[in-house]
């Protein structure tokens, strides 16, 4: 779907873990003439329960802001691009309709890409078949990514179990490497309406920031927040994968000590930060729209140069 132009635009904020995106997304729905409203593009971030670890915005960050796609599935439930999609094709409309500007808030990238470029072909997913890779270890997986898409093997980190998995049933189900359907996102640009506010930050900026991410998420009691969900059995595996909860769930079943364990999730969330920098060069070269380079590690400073970058854009207007 491309948005009617004469409806107030999209405005897409995508950026590294940790980057101020939930700042910034709150002082534009605030700033922009005609107001705004937040839609999250978080594949965790959905889930009841799981607060702390995937840094939801609290109500009191949402500041009276409207937020839609929080909270929406149990963390023992699937939930994939084609449901996000789906409902935030909804959100937007509903959030045009009384004259804002819907604001998404990113995240998971394979959630923004979908949106700007529409779903890639595939099969729905098959729970049989995910249920038999998640009982595979995970050089057993690698090696099976490696033979089945090198591709995808060399664009995947290797201890990245989700997205493995995803490829491989790709795979089984189609008989072709995931790859060859990706590569259509990178010169197919569809979504019309939309400014996209990119932060690029070098990783000497992003990386302590994300230190000290989780040592706070740490300190406002994330381990309780995993212990309730996991002695609840309400992890799924989908939402185990989540930067933050396996090595928790490794830590209480004995197999980390938990200093190690908070090390761990350091070490994996500065390797997805990286990830998403990948990302955002295939964002920047498909999209226009404003990109901030955040040489600064000052939340404020950064916040304030977003909204008034997106102010003086053409395609918002009062």
């Amino acid at each position: 779907m491309n948005p009617d132009a004469s409806k107030p635009a999209c405005i897409l904020i995508t950026g590294p873990t940790a980057g101020g995106k939930t700042a910034i997304s709150i002082a534009l729905a605030r700033a922009l003439p005609l107001g705004g409203e937040c839609i999250i593009a978080d594949s965790m971030q959905v889930y009841r329960g799981m607060d702390i670890g995937t840094a939801k915005p609290t109500s009191v960050e949402q500041g009276g802001v409207p937020h839609h796609l929080l909270d929406i599935a149990e963390p023992d439930q699937p939930f994939n691009v084609d449901h996000w999609l789906a409902l935030a094709e909804q959100a937007i409309l509903e959030i045009q309709s009384r004259n804002r500007h819907p604001i998404i808030v990113g995240g998971t990238n394979l959630y923004i890409q979908s949106f700007l470029s529409g779903m890639m072909d595939g099969p729905e997913p098959d729970e049989m078949v995910r249920e038999r890779l998640h009982a595979l270890d995970t050089p057993t997986l690698r090696a099976a990514l490696e033979q089945a898409d090198p591709v995808s093997a060399r664009r995947i980190h290797a201890n990245d179990r989700r997205r493995t998995i995803r490829a491989l049933e790709f795979h089984e189900l189609t008989g072709e490497p995931i790859s060859n359907r990706q590569s259509q996102w990178d010169t197919d640009t569809t979504r019309a309406n939309t400014l996209l506010v990119g932060l690029n930050y070098p990783a000497e900026i992003i990386n302590p920031r994300i230190n000290a991410r989780v040592r706070e998420m740490m300190d406002q009691g994330l381990l309780g927040e995993v212990e309730k969900l996991h002695k609840a059995n309400k992890l799924g595996p989908q939402a185990m994968e989540a930067l933050g909860y396996r090595q928790l769930v490794d830590h209480l079943e004995g197999r980390l000590p938990l200093e190690e364990a908070v090390e761990q999730i350091k070490i994996r969330t500065r390797r997805f930060a990286k990830q998403q920098r990948t990302w955002l060069k295939r964002f920047q070269a498909q999209v226009g729209g404003c990109w901030l380079d955040c040489q600064d590690n000052d939340t404020q400073t950064l916040v304030d140069k977003a909204v008034k970058e997106v102010l003086g854009h053409p395609s918002v207007v009062s």
